[in-house]
């Protein structure tokens, strides 16, 4: 039924024509489609209100990789998974098992990217105090177990990726979707979670094309939207808006593999919501979207692909007291409680609360075509728009969810007007309290020493 409704909503386009313009000689590239969906009862992550592992399976999710080789250097990749979060050391995991089968991908040439759907599977250290209680023995068993089969999945997608690597090009563009909105909207009694159309918002659709050498295949299409993936509520499977691109993508382009990130969308909500028929308008517009650019002229990226990463502190501000620790563990709101009670017993393990969180940050530069910003956590808007201006906005992709999904990283206005992403989420994530004021220079200050010195506007 939602393949048949996709095609009614989205035209047919002429996919493959042929550009008229010489194939570029340095590139090399395959890509992978990995399904990821459990055959077994799991907790979905995302909502603290679900009680229950999911109803059933409304959606496929996977996991997509693409390979990229410019000449002689050593291998890049891509990866998307539909998941709330992908945690640093899954990714971690991943590498040494690609070392182990004879496919290293350097540290800083590795991109993993988090689709945020709300109607995924938990992971393992991820949002690990979301329901203001433990999981049971058998639902952590399945949180864990689920934990190594995507793990294994996200390795088998990259060794495909990997074997499949052909002669390349590679294209770039940016168009604009405009589902998703500002949420945080300043109302009599503070802020709400509610559409704030004089809010910042970053409409950009980066998309990355890559084709065989000699124009006639799609190999893949990469492409990131800054907005949560949070249409749907529902205790399902499913890959909400993210994952609904993704399948239309593949069904207009049989054989190509379809990637799809998130910007820096962490105060920006997909509106219309909570309906399938939402779910459905929003991926297929950022299909439709893709569709036209990629058959439109495009963007050379030519090599080579420098990489780089560089690891920040961002402190938090200043920790609760052993006494206020015992005083929020009594608290009447559950998840204060619990998060308090966690806190308290590492305290009495004889162990210290960390005072900051390393934060790594990543670049690619793609010779001098391309600038791609990977950031990890859920990132705020002001990162995405600020980046995009104080670099070249005509060259610049800035994505989030990337590497690490450890907690919301507030820029400064929003760590000045407070509420959920200043400090609030926080207490799901685990971490002791919000952030220091400060952060997003701290961050601003780390990126700025992995890009090319002189890379502006044109």
């Amino acid at each position: 039924m939602i393949r048949f409704m996709l095609r009614i909503f989205l035209p047919l386009f002429c996919c493959m024509a042929v550009t008229l313009t010489a194939a570029e000689p340095g590139w090399w590239a395959g890509a992978a489609d990995m399904d990821i969906t459990p055959d077994y009862p799991v907790r979905l992550s995302g909502y603290g209100s679900r009680t229950t592992e999911f109803e059933k399976i409304s959606q496929r999710i996977h996991a997509n990789a693409l390979v990229m080789q410019w000449a002689d250097e050593a291998p890049a990749c891509i990866v998307t998974v539909d998941n709330c979060g992908v945690p640093a050391a899954l990714r971690a995991d991943v590498l040494k098992r690609l070392a182990a089968a004879g496919k290293p991908i350097a540290d800083e040439r590795f991109s993993l990217h988090s689709s945020h759907t709300h109607c995924a599977p938990m992971l393992k250290g991820v949002l690990p105090y979301l329901f203001g209680k433990d999981l049971t023995t058998d639902e952590q068993k399945n949180v864990d177990r689920y934990t190594e089969d995507l793990t294994k999945w996200i390795v088998e997608a990259v060794t495909k990726a990997w074997d499949k690597k052909e002669p390349a090009r590679l294209d770039w563009s940016v168009g604009k979707a405009y589902f998703g909105l500002n949420r945080r909207l300043q109302g009599p009694n503070g802020l709400q979670n509610a559409p704030n159309f004089n809010g910042p918002v970053d409409r950009a659709v980066p998309v990355l094309r890559v084709k065989s050498a000699d124009g006639s295949k799609l190999i893949a299409t990469h492409a990131s939207y800054a907005c949560h993936c949070t249409t749907l509520s529902i205790n399902e499977i499913h890959g909400d808006w993210a994952g609904i691109a993704h399948q239309e993508l593949e069904l207009r382009f049989p054989g190509s593999v379809a990637l799809i990130a998130i910007g820096c969308g962490a105060d920006q909500n997909p509106y219309p919501r909570r309906e399938m028929r939402f779910v459905l308008d929003h991926g297929v517009a950022l299909a439709k979207e893709v569709v036209r650019l990629i058959n439109e002229p495009m963007k050379p990226v030519r090599g080579p692909l420098a990489c780089a990463t560089k690891e920040v502190v961002l402190p938090y501000d200043t920790l609760p007291t052993p006494e206020e620790w015992k005083a929020r563990s009594t608290d009447k709101n559950k998840y204060t409680a619990y998060h308090a009670q966690k806190h308290l017993a590492v305290l009495e393990r004889g162990e210290k609360i960390p005072p900051a969180l390393p934060y790594m940050l990543q670049t690619w530069h793609y010779g001098d075509d391309l600038l791609t910003i990977n950031l990890p956590g859920e990132v705020v808007v002001d990162y995405g728009l600020r980046f995009k201006k104080e670099y070249d906005p005509a060259r610049t992709w800035v994505n989030s969810y990337t590497n690490d999904v450890p907690c919301y990283i507030p820029s400064q206005r929003v760590w000045e007007e407070g509420g959920y992403e200043a400090g609030g989420a926080m207490i799901y994530y685990a971490r002791p309290t919000r952030f220091a004021s400060g952060i997003e220079n701290i961050i601003a200050s780390g990126v700025q020493s992995i890009v090319k010195p002189g890379f502006k506007a044109k």
